[in-house]
């Protein structure tokens, strides 16, 4: 993958990212610095820029000596990131069912039927990249700069947690249920409802948890195993 000029450390923090919400750099997987420059194509200036990013964000843990490595997190880390992530979530809930326009009512309804049809296809991945857009437009939905900035912040951290959810059994038809309900609160101008609904849409809980630990343990061992197989290097081919 070639990243291209322009805001090269930006282009090649958000390609790492990608990589590590989809899988393809696991939970405590080390990322080598020369391995990473022959697969962006880029030099070691813009990399090193983009790993202190993605460490600012708490993505991947910059270690002296050891380099980076993508951050892991104990689950009951992961269970309170996903607490705030539910608050922030329902507080933009809140303020876009007071506040969106018709324009950003437009947008959203967009991003809902996008979720529709990867839904009805059954395409997680899809479905993934239409529900960000799906939860982005709530946020823009807030006017609340601040919010949606510290919201995107958490957002962001998630992402590789929330894409592997999608694919727990039954996922997909239940997570575009739920936005079903919370379209209707905001279009209604419902701001409890609107709250209250993306609150638990966002919250894991018991079942769902244990799914997303479990998902998460697959994704390790086969990660191990591909180690194993293949020493050097460490990045896994696309």
């Amino acid at each position: 993958m070639k990243i291209k000029s322009g805001t090269r450390a930006e282009k090649l923090r958000e390609a790492i990212e990608e990589s590590i919400a989809t899988g393809t750099f696991a939970p405590g997987m080390h990322l080598e610095e020369t391995e990473l420059a022959q697969r962006f194509g880029v030099s070691r200036t813009p990399l090193r820029e983009a790993l202190i990013q993605l460490s600012s964000m708490g993505i991947v843990v910059l270690r002296p000596r050891r380099g980076a490595v993508v951050a892991e997190v104990t689950p009951q880390r992961l269970l309170e990131m996903f607490e705030v992530m539910a608050e922030l979530e329902a507080m933009c809930g809140r303020l876009a069912a007071r506040r969106m326009s018709d324009a950003d009512h437009a947008v959203l309804m967009r991003a809902h039927m996008a979720c529709e049809a990867a839904c009805s296809a059954q395409d997680p991945d899809a479905y993934y990249h239409e529900n960000e857009q799906f939860h982005h437009a709530i946020y823009a939905g807030s006017h609340s700069d601040f919010l949606i900035e510290q919201t995107t912040a958490m957002h962001r951290r998630l992402r590789p947690y929330r894409r592997l959810q999608l694919r727990v059994r039954n996922r997909l038809a239940t997570s575009f249920s739920e936005h079903n309900g919370i379209v209707d609160a905001l279009i209604a101008g419902d701001a409890e409802a609107a709250s209250e609904r993306l609150r638990l849409h966002i919250l894991i809980q018991g079942e769902r948890f244990t799914d997303l630990l479990a998902s998460l343990a697959s994704l390790r061992a086969r990660s191990d195993a591909q180690s194993s197989e293949t020493p050097a290097p460490l990045i896994f081919p696309s």
